[in-house]
């Protein structure tokens, strides 16, 4: 076996040699070392080098080249891959080639390569063919026996998954589509299982054990799941279904699901682990007839993130309305944007008012949504999605500036006392630039700290993160006021609230409906725990504000109590800043 014409080649084509022979090791059976192999396949980089820079140019050297390596039973598919790769990756690069048409000889090169090579594994076939057919007749037997042997070897590895020997994605999409184009008035069920916490066993215990757990778990459904009308696969990864075909109802579907769950939950005993997982089960159904495989596949898919989303380990069935209004969030998503820059996203304010005096106290900003086509659409409608998508940082900076802007024009320093409030997000309170940002804002707009309020929920400042609190109390230190929103609906946690600057607790409007009116009709539990919340307030040295007050009744009640100020529909629904600024001016007589 030679490699070419003999010579001491260069320091680039010994390189490369080295690289080719490592990547084609292995991939045909070849009676040489390493060493030695790198020797003849650096005879045939050196006649690849020569080629590239020959005048004139000629691809007859690659084609010379993919003949003899099959000559020299370099004959797999894959060492004609990986050579391909390998020359594609390095040649030019070790040889220091960089002309311009370098790289069309070195393509030219390969293609002719492949050429040499595919003829030469052609003719040798053809040539072992020819002896084969003129074998004994007895020897042709045995080779037609092996040959369908062979083939039913090869069918059962291209449809099963050769881990878990379930049949695969490949098996149960025929499958599927053969159920879904069947004619009459039957239906198909599909059950999409993912498993939960697998990812973590994989990654502590090792690939290993993963694997021999999606093995014990495939067994498992194989044996008490699959039937004659339904197919258990696995998908890949961690995820299996079961392809109902035909189901007398959706509770057949439901059943199936929960034996999934039940096999599935037992633990599975490994080297001495006790590995225990539980499953997410996607349900859709559907006619057979006129069902795309496409279309069921993704509603089993959406379906199974629903019951992830819901705590994991249950099974959720397909809603067609609740996937409309996905739909529908997705495309209103994906609007904001362009909307936030076209304007579209306006500020009303809602006056906060003293009890006692029956005057203003304050203004909350609130901004809503003025869409072209959906109409006004309130903050319960977008914020969540511009919470889920980043874009609340950006909506509620500018939501900021323009409400300080207005409350600047508002109450100069002239003005009686009077503060904006502004709600800051979840992500406005951890964004580490908060502090900058909202500094800048004032000095923007000239509005005096003092007058801003700042209205944070319990929930964003919970957690092992002290940066947000360290922020509160950065602002709060500048003299910005620092406000508890909708509180007694979240955690209520009473350490949090003596470790956070807070000047002022809002109380959520569920309390305050129950005070509708100044009899015993009103909820007294509803009293006992607003008197409760506004003499913890009281004592901490916070003044109360409450939300949601629509009625006299509720005023004069919450009054009784000693709440400080209130907010709500009897002073005045949120509305454009014209509408409020003569409430500014007055100041008073607003009860």
């Amino acid at each position: 076996m030679t490699g070419g014409a003999p010579g001491s080649p260069g320091p680039g084509v010994t390189t490369f040699a080295r690289a080719w022979a490592k990547a084609v090791t292995g991939t045909s059976y070849v009676p040489l070392a390493l060493a030695e192999v790198e020797t003849y396949l650096g005879g045939l980089a050196g006649r690849l080098a020569t080629a590239l820079t020959a005048e004139p140019f000629s691809p007859r050297a690659g084609y010379d080249i993919g003949a003899e390596l099959v000559a020299a039973d370099f004959a797999a598919a894959e060492t004609l891959g990986r050579t391909i790769e390998v020359t594609q990756l390095r040649l030019l690069h070790d040889l220091d080639l960089a002309t311009p048409d370098a790289a069309d000889r070195l393509g030219r090169l390969l293609g002719a390569l492949a050429t040499g090579f595919t003829r030469a594994v052609r003719d040798r076939t053809l040539d072992e063919q020819e002896t084969i057919r003129q074998a004994a007749l007895v020897a042709r037997v045995q080779a037609e026996q092996a040959l369908r042997a062979s083939e039913a070897r090869f069918r059962h590895q291209a449809t099963h998954d050769p881990l878990t020997g379930l049949p695969n994605r490949a098996l149960f999409g025929h499958r599927l589509a053969e159920a879904l184009g069947q004619n009459g008035e039957g239906r198909v069920g599909v059950c999409f299982i993912d498993l939960d916490g697998f990812k973590v066993i994989n990654d502590s215990l090792g690939h290993g054990i993963g694997d021999r757990l999606l093995v014990a778990i495939a067994a498992r459904l194989g044996q008490h799941v699959a039937t004659h009308r339904q197919l258990v696969a696995r998908m890949g990864g961690d995820e299996f279904v079961v392809l109902v075909v035909d189901p007398a109802d959706t509770d057949e579907l439901i059943a199936v699901a929960e034996e999934v769950l039940a096999a599935v939950a037992v633990p599975v005993h490994i080297d001495g682990h006790e590995l225990a997982v539980t499953a997410s089960i996607g349900i859709a159904e559907s006619p057979a007839a006129g069902t795309d495989p496409t279309g069921l596949m993704r509603a089993a898919d959406i379906t199974l993130q629903w019951a992830k989303s819901a705590g994991k380990g249950r099974w959720a069935l397909f809603d067609p309305a609740r996937d409309d209004l996905e739909i529908a969030r997705y495309a209103l998503s994906a609007q904001m944007p362009a909307a936030l820059e076209r304007g579209e996203f306006v500020v009303e304010y809602q006056p906060m008012v003293s009890l006692f005096e029956t005057t203003l106290v304050g203004v909350e900003a609130l901004v809503r949504w003025r869409h072209p086509r959906l109409g006004r659409l309130s903050p319960s409608e977008f914020i969540p999605l511009a919470e889920e998508t980043g874009l609340i940082l950006r909506l509620g900076y500018t939501v900021l500036e323009e409400a300080c802007g207005q409350a600047a024009h508002w109450w100069p320093e002239a003005k009686p006392e009077g503060f904006i409030s502004v709600n800051l997000a979840v992500r406005q309170v951890h964004d580490p630039g908060l502090v900058d940002k909202v500094l800048g804002i004032l000095g923007r707009t000239g509005l005096d700290p003092a007058r801003l309020q700042l209205e944070i929920t319990e929930s964003s400042v919970m957690g092992p993160d002290t940066e947000p609190i360290a922020a509160l109390r950065d602002l709060a230190a500048r003299g910005i006021r620092i406000a508890i929103d909708d509180f007694g609906t979240g955690y209520s946690n009473l350490a949090y609230l003596r470790r956070l600057p807070v000047r002022e607790l809002k109380i959520a409007g569920e309390f305050v409906t129950g005070l509708r009116s100044a009899d015993a009709t009103g909820n007294p539990t509803d009293e006992r725990i607003l008197a409760t919340l506004v003499s913890l307030a009281h004592t901490l040295g916070l003044t109360v504000t409450a939300e949601g007050v629509e009625t006299t009744a509720q005023a004069d009640r919450l009054r009784a109590i000693g709440c400080d100020a209130a907010q709500g529909w009897l002073y005045g629904r949120p509305g454009p800043a014209d509408t409020i600024g003569g409430l500014v001016e007055a100041g008073s007589g607003l009860a």
